[in-house]
């Protein structure tokens, strides 16, 4: 009997989520800075549609963007829960027009509709304090929700901290 390898298995998941319409993209063909790990053109994409009929502008969609990007890398584990509450309970943006009411923002669109942008992503480089190439990344409207690592999951002896 052959093994599972770790090329098949990241074949077998990106075909399962090709099958529920998350799209596959191969990291190199995205645009975008390497230290970036936002796909910010989805996110633009995503909250233009979604907030079409209150005017939101380019500044407006930048400075959601920016929101973002000044989560510290230094401190992840409270980067990644504020950055969970934003994505989870959404908030409050003051318009670049102040006679305007503020906006609420949802980074996912969580009604029936599902107006979100899907992607599955492989190999992509990301550049920080040190090169990643995560096997996998699930992102939501330009978001890195979910990373897969798919070395442990084929080693039979692998444990949990693994």
């Amino acid at each position: 009997m052959s093994k599972f390898t770790e090329a098949q298995l990241e074949q077998a998941i990106i075909e399962l989520l090709g099958e529920e319409d998350y799209p596959h993209v191969l990291g190199e063909t995205i645009q975008r800075v390497p230290d970036d790990v936002l796909i910010k053109d989805d996110l633009r994409a995503f909250l233009l549609e979604q907030h079409a009929n209150d005017g939101i502008t380019q500044a407006e969609i930048e400075q959601i963007i920016r929101k973002l990007e000044v989560l510290p890398a230094s401190d992840l584990y409270g980067s990644n829960k504020a950055f969970m509450k934003l994505v989870s309970d959404g908030f409050q943006l003051k318009r670049e027009d102040r006679n305007q009411k503020d906006l609420f923002i949802h980074l996912i669109d969580y009604s029936p509709a599902d107006r979100n942008h899907y992607k599955m992503v492989n190999q992509l480089e990301i550049s920080g304090y040190e090169k990643r190439i995560p096997d996998g990344i699930l992102y939501i409207n330009g978001l890195p929700l979910v990373v897969f690592e798919f070395k442990s999951a084929i080693r039979e002896e692998a444990t949990i901290h693994d």
